[in-house]
């Protein structure tokens, strides 16, 4: 299942079939903050007010929140895939960083 994401924060949802409710919980950061519901919307609202609980919490403790991902993405690769990307994103018309968010994007959501 597709994660979902709000303020920034995403979260990795799965289907407990057990207990019949859908578990999320917010990945890329260091805390650990776990929701649930019964339906989609039950989840994306118990999602919402936890990550706006734990923006409170950490506000409340003077704690700088985790932040998700900036954004900002450094790759080490052979030179020879250098050379095809920056071909790839030429003859598409889109710059490096464009083409491989692109590429990216598309491979991220192939779940």
């Amino acid at each position: 299942m597709k994660g979902i994401n709000y303020k920034g924060y995403y979260a990795k949802i799965e289907f407990d079939p057990e207990d019949h409710i859908f578990v999320g919980r917010i990945i890329g950061i260091r805390d650990v903050i776990g929701f649930h519901g019964e339906s989609v919307t039950e989840l994306e609202s118990a999602f919402q007010e936890a990550v706006d609980n734990y923006l409170v919490a950490c506000a409340k403790l003077r704690q700088e929140p985790n932040k998700s991902y900036s954004g900002n993405l450094m790759l080490r690769i052979p030179a020879e895939i250098h050379a095809a990307v920056a071909s790839s994103a030429e003859a598409s018309g889109k710059s490096i960083n464009q083409w491989a968010a692109s590429v990216l994007d598309k491979a991220s959501h192939v779940h």
